[in-house]
């Protein structure tokens, strides 16, 4: 979905668009580019400036991606060349152009859509990953480079001919200069989007030099002038930061010293600028850092109709997930299976009469997608799915509203909590989900340090964040700061992946789970074994660990993932989503990544 222009918009190639061209004429013809774009640019609206800045740097991408072809000696060259500006425009199109900018970015992975039982889409995937993994692999298959090189430069001149940013206004240039910072510290330098020459720390310094350019055009509207000298000095800072080798790459202190310094001062900025939202996307319009109770907006992630989360729905909503009635026989709760003291898990490999481990219902509401296979679409049809399960609830929903009406005490408690709304099974549905969308306190040790309230963090456990978000590539599927399968910054999709968990413990005769996962859903034979990425906080105390509850130890479960999942232990899955590549972890590095995770036990 486009956020800022509508659907059916068509591009106006009138003079305004000529006009632009020829100003980007111009550039080209000066041997300094910068210094030319700045006096030429002084004059014009800042969607005039963004447009041509934009212009210029596709062409230089689609020139040096389009030089591979006839000079494919030097193809490495050009690709990196090309990736590099691509990064340039990555701030802007990622945030008008969703679909295109997930087209030439997407994961050398099969693609896979699925909207119903009848409308299943596969797609072979295309753009600059999948380029890097083809162009860097040992043995080069000149062909399929040179074709997808062809369908990358296809979509990369289409976006150059309907660029079009006359309906920017100043909120969607903050808006996507943020998601640009969040990107950067959340998925940038994470490796996320370059697998294989682990190019992000200088691809991510690129994408700050265009914020830098990009903030220039909107020197004018700052009231105080100090607070545009502290947003050029800080981002001089980050791209002078951005420099060395991708695994000693101090992730922590980026975020820490950088990345939520920039969010203070764009709040700052909305604040000089007198700007008013027309809403809240996934991230509050006032969040103060990356990792607080005050950074997600939870109506982005559940359905808002019937109002704000307030203390009496939360209250309601823990007398309901606690009261056995609700179940046939009077048997089961919802806590039966998600026990605070275990951070909302059972302690069991299985859960009773069901097939899967349970998990934790922290943070779950944080999330696109509910159970392992992502048959539920929100909390309210997690719970729908568990009331009328025969091997949980077996009840249905109309008994589910009989109990609730026939106990006076509810009845006076709803009546306080959703004033003027009537009982019925989706007032209390929403109750629930009311109390569970109340357990993401992010207050755990990690939390506390990275927001500067406590100084406790060891150097291990610093180390561990590190070797999460670098070498040991574990952030580039859980993505902080929920580390769960959501991507940011937008949050309109959490991940499902194919790892390869064995039915049991074993790595001499390993057999991947005869769970099927996904694949039961809309049977999908690509689908097999493909499992929604849970979360890792509060890991330490949410064992035994994968849907089945196979590993009982962090250190099996590092283990398992040093090795290259099921790959590395001899189950053949052609669709693996995890690279196959050993992770060649040290016992120290091991302990620091344990270490880390221990650090984001919540003080639930």
């Amino acid at each position: 979905m486009n956020i800022f222009f509508p659907s059916n918009y068509k591009i106006n190639k009138g003079a305004y668009f000529s006009i632009s061209l020829f100003i980007i004429g111009l550039l080209f013809t000066n041997c300094n580019s910068e210094k030319t774009t700045e006096k030429s640019l002084s004059q014009l609206p800042f969607q005039e400036e963004i447009q041509v800045q934009f212009i210029t740097d596709i062409t230089q991408c689609i020139s040096y991606l389009d030089s591979i072809s006839s000079h494919i000696k030097h193809a490495k060259k050009y690709y990196t060349h090309s990736r590099l500006h691509f990064k340039r425009l990555e701030p802007i199109l990622a945030a008008i152009d969703v679909e295109n900018y997930g087209y030439l970015n997407q994961p050398n992975i099969l693609k896979i859509e699925e909207e119903s039982i009848t409308d299943i889409k596969i797609k072979n995937p295309s753009g600059f990953q999948v380029i890097e993994e083809e162009l860097f692999a040992k043995n080069i298959d000149t062909s399929a480079v040179l074709k997808n090189v062809s369908l990358t430069l296809q979509r990369l001149k289409l976006i150059k001919k309907n660029a079009l940013f006359s309906h920017l206004k100043k909120y969607h240039f903050l808006w996507l200069f943020r998601k640009a910072i969040h990107r950067v510290a959340l998925t940038g330098i994470t490796g996320f989007d370059s697998p294989v020459l682990e190019n992000s720390i200088k691809e991510s310094a690129e994408v700050y030099r265009s914020l830098q350019q990009y903030l220039s055009f909107f020197e004018t509207s700052f009231k105080n002038a100090q607070l545009y000298q502290n947003w050029k000095d800080e981002i001089t800072k980050t791209v002078d930061y951005l420099k060395g080798d991708f695994n000693a790459f101090d992730r922590y202190h980026f975020i820490k010293q950088h990345t939520h310094k920039q969010m203070l001062l764009w709040n700052a900025t909305v604040t000089d600028w007198d700007i008013s939202f027309p809403f809240e996307l996934a991230i509050k319009n006032d969040a103060p850092s990356l990792f607080s109770d005050q950074t997600f907006n939870i109506n982005y992630f559940s359905d808002p109709n019937l109002g704000k989360l307030t203390k009496e729905k939360i209250a309601l909503g823990k007398l309901l997930f606690n009261d056995n009635r609700l179940s046939h026989n009077n048997t089961l709760s919802c806590a039966s299976c998600h026990h605070a003291d275990k951070a909302f898990t059972d302690g069991k490999k299985i859960s009773p009469k069901v097939t899967r481990n349970s998990p934790t219902l922290l943070y779950a509401a944080l999330q696109k997608g509910f159970f392992y296979d992502k048959r539920a679409g929100n909390l309210e049809g997690q719970i729908i799915g568990v009331i009328t399960n025969e091997n949980e609830f077996h009840s249905d929903l109309k008994t589910l509203e009989t109990v609730v009406k026939n106990d006076p005490d509810y009845r006076k408690t709803f009546a306080q909590a959703y004033s003027g709304h009537t009982i019925s099974n989706h007032i209390i549905r929403n109750a629930i989900s009311s109390y569970i969308k109340s357990l993401s306190p992010f207050n755990s040790k990690f939390d506390r340090n990275i927001n500067n309230l406590e100084n406790s963090l060891t150097q291990n456990e610093i180390n561990g964040f590190n070797l999460f978000t670098g070498k040991a590539k574990c952030a580039t599927c859980h993505f902080a700061p929920l580390f769960n399968g959501t991507v940011p910054p937008d949050y309109k999709e959490s991940e499902m992946e194919l790892i390869g968990v064995p039915q049991y413990n074993d790595i001499i005769n390993a057999k991947i789970s005869d769970d099927l996962g996904r694949y039961y859903v809309f049977k999908t034979p690509e689908r097999k074994h493909f499992f929604k990425t849970s979360t890792i906080r509060n890991i330490n105390k949410t064992a035994p660990y994968m849907h089945n509850g196979v590993y009982n130890t962090l250190e099996e479960v590092i283990d398992f993932y040093n090795r290259g999942g099921g790959s590395g232990i001899g189950i053949d899955q052609p669709l693996q989503t995890l690279p196959s590549d050993k992770l060649n972890l040290t016992t120290q590095e091991t302990n620091d990544l344990i270490a880390f995770m221990k650090s984001l036990d919540d003080n639930y």
